[in-house]
């Protein structure tokens, strides 16, 4: 019969820190959001009086409705969720396929060609030439303007490559020897076994595409390429600028504030990230630390 030994109070005491820590270090983490989140659906007049912590004191959608009930809102959500939609796959399959074919050994130069790509992480020729580059090839006011740019990053292709270089040269050996091509081991081997930095990277390209807006006020002027983050930006602004010239009596009575805005606005754009966030998490950790280990 087995005698369960009696923990020490060493042992109660640093499991007592251990959960108070972590405690703390939640309410941290999670506050701050969940403040944001009590104000954007109270009454903007009642939260200009401050007091808010836990609860709302008056409830209220008004900020949410204002927003959402915009229809250049409501246009806006759709090229956002297209460009990532899009931009996305293609982004990693790009990058993916260009780390596949820098860590292959046999390539001629490839020590020439990472130093190439890893140059333009660290320079570049500036906003004004870019732009003109853009307008020369035409994807000024273009769809393609948000995707075409984005689908390389050089950050995520070192990541997969070191991945992939991380691999058994034997899988690729036998490979070949029963008549496999590159396309055969990308496709049925390598994308399979680089699932969790795939998913890692998928994840960086899709926040970033998500969260982009200064593309979309530099490189376009067209309402219907407007992305959601920059029509909240004008719908901000909208309000700041309505407040910077209204007296203290009009303020008193105005059923929205920019502070409520900027609250629901949060709410809007972060939402849906955190919703997708908990079904990649468990590749997130993996991938970054396999993918960085070499160098």
């Amino acid at each position: 019969m087995k005698i369960k030994a009696k923990p020490c109070v060493s042992d109660i005491v640093i499991d007592v820190f251990k959960v108070l820590f972590l405690a703390f270090s939640v309410i941290i983490c999670v506050y701050p959001f969940w403040n944001i989140f009590i104000i954007s659906i109270n009454d903007a007049t009642d939260a200009m009086r401050g007091g808010l912590y836990f609860l709302p004191r008056k409830l209220s959608f008004s900020s949410y409705a204002d927003i959402l009930g915009r229809s250049t809102f409501q246009h806006s959500i759709l090229v956002t969720v297209a460009r990532t939609v899009i931009g996305t796959p293609l982004a990693v399959l790009v990058t993916s396929a260009l780390a596949y074919v820098l860590s292959r050994r046999e390539l001629v130069g490839k020590k020439p060609l990472t130093l190439l790509f890893i140059f333009t992480m660290y320079f570049g020729g500036g906003m004004v030439p870019y732009y003109m580059v853009l307008k020369n090839v035409g994807l000024l006011d273009n769809f393609l303007v948000f995707i075409l740019p984005s689908l390389l990053s050089v950050y995520n292709m070192i990541l997969v490559r070191n991945y992939i270089e991380g691999m058994p040269p034997e899988l690729f050996e036998s490979a070949r020897i029963d008549g496999a091509n590159d396309l055969i081991i990308f496709f049925r081997m390598v994308l399979p076994l680089s699932k969790p930095i795939v998913m890692t990277i998928a994840l960086f390209v899709a926040i970033g595409h998500w969260n982009s807006w200064f593309d979309a006020y530099l490189y376009t002027s067209s309402q219907n390429l407007k992305t959601m983050q920059s029509i909240l930006v004008e719908i901000l602004n909208q309000y700041q600028t309505s407040e910077a010239g209204a007296s203290a009596a009009d303020r008193l009575q105005q059923s929205l504030t920019p502070e409520s805005i900027r609250m629901a606005a949060t709410m809007v754009t972060t939402i849906p990230i955190i919703c997708v966030y908990p079904f990649i998490q468990k590749y997130f950790v993996k991938g970054i630390m396999l993918g960085s280990v070499k160098s």
